[in-house]
C-alpha cells in the first residue's frame, strides 16, 4: 500500500454551497433593483408651459413633481416672473431652462435629494485643476494640462467693509463655469435720483487703482472690474460723492441712482470740468452750469448764462445793449443756438440786456467754438446747446426770484413718482422805469416789457426708453417813440425719444419746430398808419445714434432733415383812412439735410482722435421769381437779363458738400495735454442788417439763385494744463479761420421790404484769427477766472466795379473787430453764507466810419466819409461788484433763500453804445449814445423750496 497522498474529489450536490450562492444572488438582485429604481427616479422627465408665471410657483411645481426638496430664500424668487416652455427635459436641463434669464444658480446634493438655489454663485464639489497655481497633468492621453495665474478669490463678508454703507451691496452677473475670467465688464447708466435725468461727466473710479471712466451725455458708462469684491467711487458736478460695493460674478449692468450734493457744488464742478478740459479731444469747448451765474454781479441782478459766456475768451458782443454774440470773429448769425434741440433765433430780451431764458428752468449750456461735434451743422462759428432741467419726480419743488426789473418762478411737479414730471417756468418784466433813467432823451418817454414761458414734460418709461417734450414762447414789446410800437417773439416746440437698444447702442429721435417774427405798428398823426411784419419758421426731424464698438471706438452717426418757410416782410395799411399802399414780398421755402458719421478713436492711453464727416445739402424751392443778371456787369436794375418764375415746390438752386470734423488730443501727463482740430462748415442762412449792431428787426434770408451760402474753415491748436490737484486750470489756444461769401451791404443800401435784395448786398471774403488765454481757480475761498483774447476779424469785398468794392478791395475790420478783450470774474467766500463778487471787463473800442469832410456839388452840401470802419469808438471798460447772502441752512424750513446786492458799472463809466453824426447849421456833429452811464444798484431776492 502506497503512502502517497491523492486528491479527493466529491461529485454531487452540496447543501452549504447552495445556501451561500442563493444569498449572494439575492443581494445582487436587490442592489441592481435599487440602482435601476434610483436611475429611473433621477431621469424623471419634466414638461412645462409658463407665461408670466411667478418663479416661486414654478420652483414649487418642480419640487412637487420630483423626489427632491428645493431650498431658497423667498425674496430671490417672489418678485420675478418668467415665461418659459419645455418638453420632456431631465431635471438638470429643466432647471437650466427655468433659471436661464435670472441671476440664480443651483447645486444638487444627490445623495440627500436636495437642491439649493444660489444667488449669482456656484458651489464646487472639488477644487479646479491649477487652483494652487501649478501645472497639473494626467495619464489620460486626452486630458489637457491646465495652468492658471488667477489670483485667489476674494471672499466677502460684513467685516470686509471699512466704511459705512449707504447703498446695498450690488451683485452683478451670474457665475458661469464655462466663462470664468479674471475681469468682467460692468455697464450701466447714471441717474439723478431727484430729477430722473441722466448724469453726464460722472467720474467712476475703482477704489485703490487708477482705473477710471466717465459717463457720456446719455449717462451711460462701461468699466472693466476684477472678479469678486470691488469698491467704486463716483463724483460729478452737483452730485454727492459716494462709494458703491460691487461683487462681480460675470458681465452685467448696474444703474447708479445718485443723490444731489449741492453743498459740494463748487468743488464737484471743478473735478468734472478739469478732467474734461484736459482729456477730451474737442478744442474750444466750454460748459456753463446755470448755478455759475448765481454769484456773478450782472446788470440788475438777473442771472444770465449768456452774459457769463461773454466773459469767456473768444466770445463777445458788438457793444453794451447789442443783441447776439460774436464768437471768434464771426457774425451773430453764425451761431447755432439750441434750446432742447430746437433753434431759438433771438435768445435775448430788452436790446440784449437780458437773456430770454428762465434761469431756474435752465440747467446749463455746452458751447463749441472750435471743433464742432459732427452732429451739428448749418452755422460757421459756434454752437450753443442749451438744456433745460428735468422735473422732480418725487415731490413738488420750486424756485423763484423778485428783482427790480423781473419776477421769475419755476415749478417742478411730479406726475408719476420716480417716472414722470412737469416743469413750468414763467418770467415777466416791469422795465419802464429803466428807460426813463437812461442817458438818452429819446428814450425817457419810452416803455418796454417782455415775458417768456416754458413747459417741459419728462417721462422715464423704463430703463431703455425716455421721452422729453419742451414748449417755449417769449415776446418783447417796446415803444421808443410815441408813434411806433415794436414787437418780436420766439416760439418753439421739441420732443425727443431716447432709446437704449442694447448695452452698446443708444439712439434719439428728435422733432422740433421754431418760429421767430417781429412787427411794427405805426400810429402817426397823418394818414400813414400801417402794420409791418416778418417771420421765419423751420421744422426739423433728426435721428442720431451712438454705438460703443469696443474700448477704442465710439461711433456717432445720424441723419437730419429741415424745412424752412420765410415771410420776407409785408406792410399793410392800418385803418380805412390810411394812405399806405400794401406791399407783399413772395415767401421763401427751402429744405436742408445732412448725413453724418463720427468715430472717437482711442489709439493709446495718451492719443485720442475724433474723426467725422458730414454731408450737408440745401435746396431753395418755389414758388417765387428770381432774376438773372448779365455776366461781367454789376447787379443793378439796368443789368437785369431775365426774370424766372418757379412753381410751388420746384427747385430753384441747390448747394451742399462734405464737411470735415477732425480733432486730436495727446496727453503728455495726466494733467497736461495738447489738442488740435480742423473743421469746415456750410451756412445757408444770412441776416440782412445795415446797422452796426444787431437789432430785433434784422431779417433772415435764405440762399437762392443769386445769394450763395457762406462757407468757413477753421484750424485750432491749444495747450491745457491743471495744477495742484485741479485747483488751477490754464489753457492757451490759437485759431485761424477763413470764410467765403460773407454778406455785407452796399453804402446806402435799402434792405427791408426789397424784393430784389441781391442788388443791395455784397458777398466777399473774411478771415479771423486770435489767441485765447484762460486762468481759472476752482477751489478754495477765492475762485473765478481771468480771460484774455487777442483777435482780429477782417472782411474784403473786391470787385472790378466800384459800386461793389469796399475800401479799394482791401481787408478792413468788421463791425465787431475788437483786438483786445480782458475779463476777470472773482468770488470770495467768507463763510458758507456770505461772499463777495467782482466782474471786470475791458475791450478795445469797435470800428466806426467817421465823416472826414464836406463838399458842395450842384448847390448841395455833401459829407465825405472815411474808409469803412477806419476809426474806433473809445475803449470799453466796466467794473461790477456784488454781495451774496445765503439763507441759513436749516433743514426744516419753508424755503431756502438767497439775496444778491449788486452795483453794475460801479465807476459810472460812460461807455459809448454807438456814435452817430448829424448836420446842424452846416456843421457835422458827432453824438454818442450810452446805455448805462451811471452806477446801477439792484437787490434781488431768490428763494427755493
Amino acid at each position: 500500500m502506497s503512502n502517497s497522498t491523492k486528491p479527493i474529489i466529491f461529485i454531487g450536490y452540496s447543501p452549504f454551497l447552495a445556501v451561500k450562492s442563493s444569498r449572494f444572488f439575492f443581494i445582487l438582485l436587490v442592489a441592481l433593483f435599487t440602482i435601476i429604481a434610483t436611475r429611473a427616479q433621477t431621469e424623471v422627465k419634466l414638461s412645462g408651459d409658463y407665461l408670466n408665471t411667478s418663479l416661486k410657483e414654478v420652483i414649487l411645481k418642480i419640487e412637487s413633481e420630483t423626489a427632491y426638496q428645493i431650498y431658497f430664500i423667498d425674496e430671490w424668487v417672489s418678485n420675478d416672473s418668467i415665461s418659459v416652455s419645455f418638453q420632456n427635459l431631465e431635471l438638470v436641463d429643466a432647471l437650466n431652462k427655468i433659471l436661464e434669464e435670472t441671476t440664480l444658480n443651483y447645486y444638487v446634493k444627490e445623495d440627500e435629494k436636495r437642491i439649493f438655489l444660489l444667488e449669482n454663485t456656484i458651489v464646487y464639489d472639488e477644487l479646479p485643476r491649477g487652483f494652487f497655481g501649478r501645472e497639473e497633468t494626467s495619464s489620460n492621453p486626452n486630458s489637457v494640462a491646465v495652468r492658471t495665474n488667477a489670483p485667489p478669490p476674494t471672499f466677502y463678508n460684513e467685516n470686509t467693509r471699512k466704511t459705512k454703507r449707504k447703498y446695498a451691496v450690488a451683485r452683478v452677473g451670474k457665475s458661469d463655469p464655462n466663462n470664468l475670467r479674471e475681469t468682467y465688464n460692468l455697464k450701466g447708466r447714471a441717474i439723478n435720483a431727484r430729477t430722473g435725468e441722466a448724469v453726464q461727466d460722472l467720474a467712476i473710479r475703482i477704489k485703490g487703482s487708477s482705473i477710471i471712466t466717465v459717463t457720456n451725455e446719455s449717462g451711460n458708462y462701461e468699466l472693466e472690474l476684477p472678479a469678486g469684491y470691488n469698491v467704486i467711487s463716483v463724483r460729478a458736478m452737483g452730485i454727492a460723492a459716494s462709494e458703491r460695493e460691487v461683487i462681480m460674478y460675470n458681465d452685467g449692468s448696474l444703474d447708479l441712482v445718485l443723490e444731489e450734493g449741492l453743498q459740494q457744488l463748487d468743488e464737484v464742478v471743478v473735478e468734472a470740468d478739469a478732467a474734461k478740459n484736459v482729456e477730451e479731444a474737442i478744442t474750444g469747448s466750454e460748459q456753463i452750469d446755470s448755478e455759475e451765474s448765481k454769484n456773478i454781479p450782472l446788470v440788475l441782478g438777473e442771472r444770465d448764462i449768456l452774459q457769463v459766456a461773454k466773459a469767456l475768451p473768444g466770445i463777445s458782443s458788438a457793444g453794451e445793449g447789442a443783441t447776439g454774440l460774436n464768437v471768434r470773429g464771426g457774425k451773430t448769425d453764425q451761431n447755432l443756438v439750441l434750446l432742447d434741440d430746437a433753434v431759438i433765433y433771438n435768445p435775448q430780451h430788452f436790446f440784449g440786456i437780458f437773456q430770454a431764458l428762465n434761469p431756474f428752468t435752465t440747467k446749463g449750456v455746452d458751447i463749441y467754438k472750435g471743433a464742432i461735434p459732427v452732429e451739428f451743422g448749418g452755422r460757421l462759428s459756434s454752437v450753443f446747446d442749451i438744456r433745460t432741467k428735468n422735473g422732480n419726480v418725487e415731490e413738488i419743488a420750486g424756485e423763484g426770484s423778485i428783482g427790480p426789473v423781473t419776477g421769475n418762478l419755476a415749478l417742478e411737479l411730479p406726475l408719476k413718482k420716480d417716472h414722470s414730471s412737469l416743469v413750468i417756468g414763467a418770467r415777466g418784466a416791469y422795465a419802464d422805469w429803466i428807460l426813463r433813467s437812461l442817458d438818452d432823451e429819446s428814450l425817457n418817454n419810452s416803455n418796454a416789457s417782455f415775458f417768456d414761458g416754458i413747459m417741459k414734460y419728462h417721462n422715464k418709461i423704463n430703463d431703455n426708453n425716455e421721452v422729453k417734450a419742451t414748449a417755449y414762447y417769449s415776446r418783447d414789446a417796446f415803444s421808443i417813440t410815441s408813434d411806433s410800437l415794436y414787437n418780436y417773439s420766439n416760439r418753439l416746440f421739441s420732443t425727443r425719444w431716447d432709446h437704449r437698444f442694447n448695452e452698446k447702442t443708444t439712439g434719439a429721435l428728435v422733432l422740433g419746430n421754431s418760429n421767430y417774427g417781429f412787427g411794427i405798428d405805426f400810429d402817426g398823426e397823418a394818414n400813414t398808419d400801417f402794420n409791418l411784419d416778418y417771420s421765419i419758421n423751420e421744422t426739423e426731424l433728426k435721428y442720431k445714434l451712438r454705438t460703443i464698438l469696443n474700448d477704442k471706438n465710439s461711433l456717432d452717426y445720424g441723419i437730419s432733415a429741415k424745412y424752412y418757410s420765410v415771410n420776407p416782410g409785408s406792410i399793410q395799411p392800418d385803418g380805412n383812412e390810411s394812405n399806405i399802399s400794401p406791399i407783399f414780398i413772395d415767401d421763401e421755402q427751402a429744405i436742408e439735410g445732412a448725413l453724418y458719421l463720427g468715430d472717437e478713436i482711442k489709439l493709446s492711453d495718451k492719443l485720442l482722435v475724433d474723426l467725422g464727416v458730414r454731408y450737408a445739402f440745401f435746396a431753395a424751392l418755389g414758388s417765387g421769381t428770381q432774376r438773372t443778371y448779365q455776366d461781367g456787369l454789376p447787379r443793378n436794375e439796368s443789368t437785369v437779363q431775365d426774370t424766372i418764375s418757379y412753381g410751388g415746390g420746384e427747385v430753384i438752386e441747390t448747394y451742399g458738400g462734405p464737411e470735415a470734423r477732425v480733432s486730436a488730443r495727446y496727453l503728455f501727463t495726466p494733467d497736461f495735454s495738447i489738442k488740435a482740430s480742423f473743421n469746415n462748415s456750410y451756412q445757408f442762412l444770412h441776416t440782412l442788417s445795415n446797422n452796426t449792431t444787431v437789432s430785433p428787426i434784422d431779417t433772415w434770408k435764405l440762399s437762392d439763385l443769386n445769394i450763395k451760402p457762406q462757407t468757413g474753415y477753421q484750424a485750432s491748436l491749444g495747450l491745457y494744463k491743471n495744477f495742484k490737484e485741479n485747483e488751477y486750470e490754464v489753457s492757451l489756444e490759437g485759431y485761424y479761420k477763413l470764410m467765403d461769401n460773407v454778406l455785407d451791404f452796399k453804402t446806402g443800401a435799402d434792405l427791408f421790404l426789397n424784393e430784389n435784395v441781391e442788388t443791395e448786398v455784397l458777398q466777399g471774403d473774411g478771415k479771423a484769427y486770435g489767441v485765447e488765454f484762460l486762468l481759472k481757480k476752482n477751489k478754495g475761498r477765492l475762485n473765478g477766472w481771468l480771460g484774455y483774447t487777442y483777435s482780429r476779424s477782417l472782411y474784403r469785398f473786391a470787385s472790378e466795379f466800384s459800386e461793389e468794392r469796399v475800401n479799394n478791395g482791401e481787408f478792413f475790420p468788421s463791425n465787431f473787430d475788437k483786438p483786445h478783450d480782458v475779463s476777470l470774474i472773482a468770488n470770495y467766500r467768507f463763510t458758507r453764507r456770505y461772499s463777495v463778487s467782482a466782474n471786470f471787463v475791458y475791450q478795445t473800442g469797435r470800428p466806426v466810419t467817421y465823416p472826414i469832410g464836406t463838399f458842395r456839388f450842384n448847390n448841395a452840401d455833401f459829407v465825405a466819409f472815411s474808409n469803412r470802419n477806419e476809426f474806433r469808438i473809445p475803449d470799453f471798460f466796466r467794473l461790477d461788484l456784488g454781495v451774496n447772502i445765503e439763507g441759513n441752512h436749516k433743514k426744516q424750513k419753508l424755503a431756502h433763500s438767497f439775496v444778491t446786492i449788486s452795483v453794475y458799472n460801479v465807476l459810472g463809466r460812460n461807455n459809448p453804445y454807438s456814435v452817430f453824426f448829424v448836420t446842424e447849421d452846416g456843421e457835422v456833429k458827432a453824438l454818442q449814445s450810452s446805455i448805462f452811464a451811471i452806477p446801477i444798484p439792484s437787490i434781488t431776492y431768490n428763494f427755493k423750496f
